[in-house]
Formats: structure tokens, C-alpha cells, sequence
């Protein structure tokens, strides 16, 4: 399988901690039947400065020393950066990645709020052949209680990314339920990790899918992991739900 949202680069923001605890974390991945990881620190400015240059480093870095440590596991650059008015300067400079070569951009949301200014910016970004990725919009409370403005985010293209801990009870049961709630109406694209640690935020991936594939069907399984992998080759990955997967309408969730 493939993960594609980890904190697993040592020492840059509030995931690995050192090398030691990405080896740990790694071989966690492993065990839970993870083959490939695109490692996404966070770009936040002021807090996290993790610009492209940096991950791309760190990446090699980290793989040299997977392979000195015998861990079959394979990491590739990505990055995960806060919204922010300055991101498409911010990509003009150099300073921010996209997921594994291809025309994905994570977009993280602030846990409260929707910016107003997002829905400009997914346009902006788009029109320079970009895709934002939104990240674990499941945990972002306006969403929540306005589940139609991640609607129409998707309808206008972008896509979402929902956590695999949240899909298996981690972060509560109404989290747990908007996440089932968000994939019965076609409003998600991928399931990853998000992992942190290898405890608290932790690999849950062959978990979530089999959630996934209990409740909605091996259909839906499928897509979620053939979207990471078309991800991690840097290819386009399903904007539309394939026609094999039954439609439903969108309905206030809460």
C-alpha cells in the first residue's frame, strides 16, 4: 500500500523527533503493509520552514538510511502547507512541493475555519495546472457543521484526503461518522495516515481500508488505493468517481 500523508522526516516540525524515531515509525509502516510513504512535513510560515529544497534533502537522507537499516520501504518528497494568502508567491519562489512530482498540492485548513479567500485561490492555483488536495477536512468544524462548502470545492475540482484514524474511531465518534459520511457521498479521494508517531498518531491504513471495504464495498477500496498509486507515479489521479461506483446526492450531514 501506499501512504500518502506522513510526518516520518526526522526533526523538521511536530512528527519524527530524530532518526530513531523514523526508523520506528518506519518499521511500523511496514507492518501495516505500507510499501510506499510521501513524506509531507508541514509548511507553515514562521512556525514550520520546510521549503522544497529542505524535503527533497531530508528525503534522500532518510532513504539512505532505511536502506543502511535494512527497512524495505521506500520515501518519496511531498509536503503539507498551510493555506495562506502568499502560497502561490510562495510556489513562484521555489519554496513550496507538490506530492511526489505530480500536480497535487496539499492544502491544509486551519482546525476552526474556511478561509474566505480559499475558493480564489483553488482557481488560481488550478489555472497553474495544480490540484489542491484538501487535508482531513473531517476535522475542520466549520466544514462540519457546513459540509456544503466542501461540496462545492470538490465540484469546482479540487479533492480531499480523509485521515485513516479518523475512519477507525481515533479522533472521536462524530469525527468517525462525518469521515463514513464524507465517502457515502462521494466527497473524498484518498484515505493516508497522517501519522506522527507510533503511538497516538499512529499507522492505521489496513484498518481504514478494510473499514472502507466493509461498509461501502470493495469498489470504493480499490479506488482509494489506485488513486495513491497514481499519485506516488505523479500522474492524475480520479477527479470524477468512476461510473462502476454508485452516486448519491448531497444531503446536509449535521
Amino acid at each position: 500500500m501506499i501512504d500518502i500523508h506522513c510526518h516520518i522526516l526526522p526533526g523538521i516540525d511536530d512528527g519524527a523527533q530524530n532518526l530513531s524515531d523514523s526508523l520506528e515509525m518506519a518499521k511500523q509502516a511496514v507492518s501495516d503493509g505500507i510499501h510506499t510513504i510521501v513524506a509531507t512535513p508541514h509548511y507553515i510560515n514562521n512556525v514550520y520552514e520546510n521549503n522544497k529544497q529542505t524535503i527533497i534533502s531530508k528525503t534522500a537522507e532518510l532513504n539512505d538510511a532505511l536502506k543502511t537499516a535494512g527497512i524495505d520501504l521506500q520515501i518519496v518528497p511531498g509536503q503539507e502547507p498551510r493555506i495562506d494568502g502568499d502560497l502561490l508567491a510562495n510556489i513562484d519562489k521555489g519554496e513550496v512541493i507538490t506530492l511526489a512530482g505530480s500536480p497535487h498540492l496539499f492544502i491544509e485548513f486551519p482546525s476552526a475555519h474556511v478561509p474566505r479567500y480559499t475558493e480564489k485561490l483553488f482557481y488560481d492555483l488550478q489555472q497553474n495546472g495544480l490540484t489542491p488536495v484538501i487535508v482531513h477536512p473531517e476535522r475542520n468544524s466549520e466544514i462540519i457543521e457546513h459540509p456544503e462548502m466542501l461540496y462545492q470545492f470538490v465540484n469546482n475540482g479540487a479533492l480531499t484526503q480523509v485521515t485513516a484514524g479518523c475512519l477507525c474511531g481515533d479522533f472521536g465518534k462524530k469525527i468517525k461518522a462525518f469521515s463514513l459520511q464524507l465517502i457515502e457521498y462521494n466527497l473524498t479521494h484518498f484515505v493516508a495516515c497522517d501519522a506522527h508517531n507510533t503511538t497516538r498518531r499512529r499507522f492505521r491504513l489496513q484498518e481504514a481500508y478494510k473499514i472502507v471495504a466493509d461498509k461501502f464495498g470493495t469498489d470504493y477500496e480499490y479506488m482509494f488505493k489506485e488513486n495513491a498509486e497514481l499519485l506516488a507515479a505523479g500522474k492524475s489521479v480520479y477527479k470524477e468517481i468512476p461510473e462502476r461506483i454508485k452516486r448519491k446526492k448531497l444531503f446536509k450531514l449535521f
